[in-house]
């Protein structure tokens, strides 16, 4: 009789345990909508000078001798010890995707099957997939990513861009269909730098792969003046911009001006300002884990 009320209670566990599985399935609720922290101590932002749009703009304290000089061993080379885990190299590797016929180079960490989310980062000119597979440059901004993906179920893709013209949008779009059939209903978030947003901006005109986003990062990159136009736009994909104040390649103020239009209209957007930060200074400082959990949260 004990052994009958046992087997009752456990088949009363599996169904619930179906039932709790079916409903993540069905609500994306395996998709991390709330990334757990890591290294949050080093990596959050410092101090914020300003704040408005309900924390939508924030204007950060940005200090080329403490956030260079006072982090890394060997200045924008190497970072010191304390702001890497290495550990996450275990789950990472190189790889060739198909796209269409054509070989796409990838930089790849975590599990592409049934990951809770995907972030894709595309790199500047004169980059490729090493970049953003890097754990010591950019102050070991890269190496928390990895280990965010990884320890929040997810998976993080480096591409090295072919061209940063519509074939490059369009591998990249390629890409972006090819992880959302392997993690069907999930999360999907582009990440832009520099000449890399030449990308972000292309895809944001494909309607097919805005469908699959669930957000877009553009980081001290060019703006569109046209991004009203785009199918990103008409959907309100949710658009997270950084940048650096005294950026001479692509100027603060033009992307603010986007951001601006943006926000005035309702649309879902924010505004991260390093205050004195130069070009590279948004790749260095970003919070990963706060802009993600932003667009997921949208």
């Amino acid at each position: 009789m004990a052994r009958s009320t046992l087997s009752f209670k456990r088949l009363a566990v599996l169904k619930a345990v179906g039932l709790v599985a079916a409903f993540v399935l069905a609500h994306g609720c395996a998709r991390a909508d709330t990334l757990r922290p890591f290294k949050d101590e080093l990596f959050a932002y410092g101090r914020v000078l300003e704040s408005r749009d309900g924390g939508d703009w924030l204007t950060v304290d940005y200090d080329e001798m403490r956030d260079i000089n006072g982090r890394d061993e060997v200045p924008e080379r190497r970072v010191k010890r304390p702001y890497v885990a290495l550990g996450v190299k275990r789950f990472q590797e190189n790889e060739t995707i198909d796209i269409g016929g054509r070989g796409l180079d990838v930089f790849r960490v975590g599990t592409p099957e049934k990951a809770a989310f995907t972030v894709i980062f595309i790199h500047g000119r004169g980059g490729d997939r090493r970049l953003g597979a890097n754990d010591y440059s950019f102050g070991g901004n890269f190496n928390r990513l990895k280990n965010l993906a990884v320890e929040n179920g997810g998976v993080y893709y480096a591409p090295s861009a072919r061209s940063f013209d519509t074939d490059g949008a369009a591998d990249i779009a390629g890409l972006i269909d090819g992880v959302a059939r392997r993690s069907p209903g999930r999360p999907v978030i582009l990440s832009c730098a520099s000449m890399g947003s030449f990308l972000c901006w292309g895809v944001s005109r494909n309607a097919t792969a805005v469908k699959q986003l669930s957000g877009m990062m553009v980081m001290g990159g060019a703006t569109d003046p046209d991004f009203t136009k785009s199918a990103a736009f008409a959907r309100k994909l949710p658009m997270f911009f950084s940048h650096g104040s005294a950026d001479k390649t692509y100027r603060a103020d033009d992307q603010a001006a986007l951001y601006t239009r943006l926000k005035k209209g309702g649309y879902p957007t924010r505004f991260v300002l390093f205050q004195t930060g130069t070009h590279g200074t948004p790749v260095r400082m970003t919070d990963w884990r706060d802009a993600i959990n932003w667009i997921l949260s949208r």
